[in-house]
């Protein structure tokens, strides 16, 4: 195993902002205020606003998965799920168990994208120093492939790279490469030059298998963004039923499956190796919650294939059961009007801005609570759950990759397990989408065609949707009066990460995680990346901006 290094740091006091924080969905802004080379206190800004909530009421329920599908353009169907389960709960019915397996496939393979699409694209340069690349022995590289990798990346192919990496560099005109903190060096990379290029190759062609992935979810969903299958009471897509559909679906998945296994676990592990200081770094809260995922019946939370709960204190020997009741949203340091914590049925959207800078109200994120817990959600929650409950391929999966690294479980709280925790989710997911297959192949087979079933919208109804989304815990809860939308909200993912402080004021995971990190030098704040990349960030849920008094929508570009 490779020696642990240490993280450099500075001498610096004072703040250090970031914004726009690069590399994710949406805009956010990080401050922080940094004393002797550590970060002191944090703020997590998301400055844009969303108002989805507010355009969706007087809307007929069904039209909701159609509008929420668009508050991201990479977990499109998530959100659409969300709405779609939030209505079915409202409805009080069950869905044909076919229906729920092309959910869980779309799902899945929706899953294994985005956590290829953030190791790669999001997330990677920030331990990845392309420009070293340049200073790699190709056939060194090739070889050091070959020890992590049952498949070759070649000689050939790896010159090439270098190759385009060093036109890229003389250009200066740096495409995907150019919001990085490499150019120049940087003292808190220390991947070796033949790591850097055997990294470097696979982002590049990991630009091409992600356009594979996604087709997999489009083959059932219909297209990609914005599959248009779903449909409260289960799914419309009867091609799915054609043996040539699944076909198709099973040739894309099972190279998704093996780009998974052969190439992104390996490039996990390497990077992981040479970067274990941060076993140390960015642990943050000390809570966890999660919905679990990928259900034997739609409405009943604890049927699912990765099961719901909440971990207080890192307490791996005691998983609570999950209780939605236990939800509630604050605003005292958002820019919405009020300071008392609501249950997202009672959730009020009315903003309230104050000035950018502002160290009270901060940010348009409102901030979940659960039982009054800052809690952290996502892949890393979702696996602490289901090891510590015993899931027998989450633990061999987790074990596996801990003793890779020479790790207990206690370096799963931290930046660097939160990182290792999606590639493990990614295997662990991968498995579960060749069983569904096989179950759906099967019902088929018996003559079982029942996709759907026919509902009506009630009178008068509340209902919530969980999904298990690739960042988190994401749920839609509706109030229908009179068959129409009397109120709706979302919570999702980012607001309980990148949430602001609460009425408490308790910070939110982002924040909480960030303190205590150290900055090697303060112009290029990349420990800053690392940690609110772990996260997966997306604000996208916070693109909405009208100008209040003449309602016209403006668009940004920002450079």
């Amino acid at each position: 195993m490779s020696e642990v290094k240490n993280t450099p740091q500075s001498n610096y006091t004072g703040p250090v902002v970031v914004d726009p924080l690069t590399r994710i969905e949406g805009h956010l802004r990080i401050e922080v205020e940094v004393e002797n080379g550590r970060v002191k206190d944090a703020r997590s800004c998301s400055t844009l606003f969303r108002g989805l909530e507010t355009i969706l009421k007087g809307r007929d329920p069904r039209d909701a998965q159609f509008f929420t599908a668009r508050t991201c353009g990479v977990c499109t169907y998530t959100h659409a799920l969300a709405s779609t389960r939030a209505l079915e709960d409202a409805m009080k019915i069950e869905l044909p168990r076919n229906a729920t397996l092309i959910r869980n496939l779309v799902l899945g393979m929706q899953n294994l994208h985005d956590h290829v699409v953030h190791f790669y694209h999001l997330h990677a340069l920030d331990f990845v120093d392309v420009a070293a690349a340049l200073k790699a022995d190709p056939a060194k590289a090739a070889k050091l492939n070959e020890s992590i990798s049952p498949r070759p990346t070649s000689e050939a192919t790896l010159r090439a790279v270098q190759a385009k990496v060093k036109a890229l560099v003389e250009s200066g005109q740096l495409g995907p490469f150019t919001n990085a903190y490499f150019l120049g060096g940087h003292p808190a990379y220390y991947l070796d030059p033949e790591a850097n290029l055997v990294a470097t190759a696979h982002y590049l062609e990991a630009l091409r298998v992600q356009v594979e992935i996604a087709r997999g979810t489009a083959v059932f969903g219909a297209k990609n963004p914005h599959p248009q299958f779903l449909i409260a009471g289960g799914v419309t897509c009867y091609n799915a039923l054609q043996p040539e559909t699944i076909a198709q679906f099973t040739e894309l998945y099972k190279k998704a499956k093996a780009f998974v296994e052969q190439v992104y676990i390996p490039d996990l592990l390497l990077v992981a190796g040479a970067y274990k200081d941060w076993a140390g770094i960015g642990g943050g809260v000390s809570d966890y919650m999660d919905f679990g995922e990928f259900p034997g019946k739609e409405r009943d939370l604890t049927t699912r294939w990765l099961k719901p709960g909440v971990i207080y204190n890192r307490d791996l020997s005691n998983v609570i059961p999950f209780d939605p009741m236990k939800i509630a949203e604050h605003v005292r340091h958002s820019w919405y009007e009020g300071a008392e914590a609501r249950a997202p049925f009672k959730g009020v959207t009315e903003p309230q801005f104050t000035r950018p800078g502002d160290k009270d109200r901060y940010s348009w994120m409102k901030a979940p609570r659960y039982d009054g817990h800052s809690v952290e959600t996502g892949p890393l929650a979702q696996m602490l759950i289901s090891y510590a409950q015993g899931d027998p391929l989450v633990k061999k999966t987790v074990d596996t990759v801990l003793n890779a690294l020479g790790a207990g479980p206690e370096a799963l709280f931290s930046t660097l397990g939160r990182t290792a925790a999606r590639g493990v989710e990614a295997l662990v997911v991968a498995e579960g989408v060749g069983q569904w297959l096989q179950e759906f192949q099967e019902n088929i087979a018996k003559g079982d065609n029942k996709i759907c079933v026919n509902a009506e919208v009630p009178n008068n109804a509340e209902g919530v949707g969980f999904v298990h989304a690739p960042r988190g815990g994401l749920s839609h809860w509706i109030v229908i009066e009179n068959k129409k939308i009397a109120n709706f909200q979302l919570v999702v993912p980012s607001t309980w990460n990148l949430g602001p402080r609460c009425a408490e004021g308790k910070l939110g995971a982002v924040e909480a995680s960030l303190v205590g990190t150290p900055i090697a030098d303060p112009k290029r704040p990349v420990e800053i990346l690392r940690t609110v990349h772990s996260f997966d960030p997306c604000i996208a849920c916070g693109v909405h901006v009208i100008d209040g008094n003449t309602n016209q929508a403006y668009d940004f570009k920002v450079l």
